[in-house]
């Protein structure tokens, strides 16, 4: 069986979306029928969430964690004891592709580190543009890159085993970063000796938008790129302006 893990927080907006692509995904053909369950861990929820994803045909678990990497590692062990031999991790307010799941197991590895992308830059207003191009600038989009999202990961359920899972480490008020949290993972199953690859292949599309859910992750690096980028268009003028007087 292959597991999916989609751990949530107040997402009753999107995860129609996100469950109805994962499902697509899970009834390719190049996966020969072999059954996927999906797990939605509802992390200190207050809206209908839980409801939503119930109605999507995922199994739910709740946590009163407010932590991304318990909300994985549950999901995960929920997965693992119900017999999955593959674990795939997304995100909320993510689109997997069709060929998602096929692709990652078409890797033939031990992790896969896929890419993402996003199509609607409108949530960050007048720095849209700027936001794009500065990711267009900077993200590598190809076989081979260094990317880890935990919007984008597969990895064999016998690998994150040897590791031991996610650590439980916290966003928001502990300063913990997401992309920490899975780089962490993915550097020690590459220190037990297992094969990752870094591969563009598995598809998704992530969101931009502004209400990160845990600062350090997709949105919050966004966030801080357009405040970069704007600092240095600002900084730029008032140097040469000095160099001319």
């Amino acid at each position: 069986m292959i597991g999916i893990v989609i751990p949530a927080h107040n997402e009753e907006r999107l995860i129609a979306t996100c469950l109805g692509a994962a499902r697509t995904a899970a009834e390719h053909p190049a996966l020969q029928g072999e059954p996927v369950e999906i797990v939605v861990v509802l992390d200190d929820c207050s809206d209908a969430t839980g409801v939503l994803a119930a109605a999507g045909g995922a199994l739910t678990v709740s946590i009163r964690g407010r932590n991304v990497g318990m909300a994985r590692a549950v999901g995960a062990q929920v997965l693992l004891a119900r017999g999955a031999r593959w674990l795939a991790f997304t995100d909320a307010d993510t689109v997997v592709s069709a060929k998602w799941l096929a692709h990652q197991l078409a890797v033939q590895a031990d992790v896969v580190c896929g890419t993402v992308c996003v199509h609607d830059w409108s949530p960050h207003g007048c720095n849209a543009e700027l936001l794009r191009a500065h990711f267009q600038q900077t993200y590598f989009d190809c076989e081979g890159h260094r990317h880890v999202h935990g919007a984008n990961l597969g990895v064999s359920a016998e690998a994150y085993r040897s590791v031991g899972g996610f650590r439980h480490l916290a966003c928001g008020e502990d300063a913990a970063l997401v992309a920490a949290l899975v780089a962490a993972l993915v550097a020690a199953l590459a220190a037990a000796g297992h094969r990752v690859a870094w591969s563009s292949l598995p598809r998704v599309v992530t969101s931009a938008r502004v209400d990160s859910r845990a600062p350090g992750g997709f949105a919050g690096a966004l966030l801080n790129a357009v405040a970069q980028r704007l600092a240095q268009a600002v900084v730029a003028p008032v140097r040469g302006t000095s160099a001319m007087t």
